[in-house]
């Protein structure tokens, strides 16, 4: 079984990936992480990415698809791959989809994650995190038991990403938008792409999306 999980920044597609992984034994892929060890392990897809980062240049997709390739046949013993940021283009979901039809292996499920930008904006621009320990907080949902002290280490000092403010985060779901509609038919045309209701708690965004895993 393998999946796509979309979603705008702060749509919580981080933490559903994670309980997949733990329910249904999957491995998330993640593009940047899997660039970052390639280029750590010194192989030849790593060297070749590294020239590329280096001059300033985007890894094509061909680069990626290999190292989703080997991947997937690193993790074969798995019952399938969460994928993490990939693909966001028509081009890169059909390259992928040769790939996987090369393994005899399908995209079995595209969930979409439906939150409204009101949301997702005060989702993000409230978070701030633990200077020393990097403990998570939200001026709203989740503050310190006790005022201006991390929970988890005693610290009184605290950060903001710089991005994290209100016209940041719609400039980001913006580009999320222009990159992401145009794959959408793809996989609607496939008939594999459902969506489910992100605006609810975690338990009940990630019932919604083992009901449809588990009903395929």
């Amino acid at each position: 079984m393998n999946l796509i999980l979309l979603g705008p920044p702060g749509a919580g597609k981080g933490t559903q990936a994670e309980r997949l992984v733990e329910a249904f034994g999957l491995v998330q892929l993640s593009t940047g992480d899997m660039l970052r060890a390639e280029v750590k392990s010194g192989s030849e897809l790593g060297q070749t990415a590294q020239k590329i980062m280096d001059a300033g240049e985007l890894v094509p997709d061909d680069l990626i698809i290999s190292m989703i390739s080997n991947q997937i046949d690193q993790h074969s013993d798995a019952k399938g791959v969460i994928l993490d940021g990939f693909p966001r283009t028509t081009a890169q979901a059909e390259a992928l989809d040769e790939m996987l039809s090369d393994k005899d292996l399908t995209m079995d499920f595209v969930i979409q994650l439906e939150v409204s930008e009101d949301t997702i904006v005060e989702r993000i621009s409230g978070r701030y995190s633990c200077a020393k320990c990097g403990a998570g907080y939200h001026d709203t949902f989740s503050q310190p038991a006790v005022e201006g002290t991390c929970d988890k280490c005693g610290s009184t000092e605290f950060s903001r990403r710089s991005d994290d403010n209100p016209e940041a985060v719609r400039s980001r779901l913006g580009a999320y938008r222009d990159q992401t509609a145009p794959i959408l038919p793809f996989y609607t045309d496939k008939g594999v792409l459902q969506s489910v209701d992100g605006m609810g708690g975690m338990e009940e965004v990630f019932d919604q999306i083992k009901e449809i895993v588990a009903g395929g």
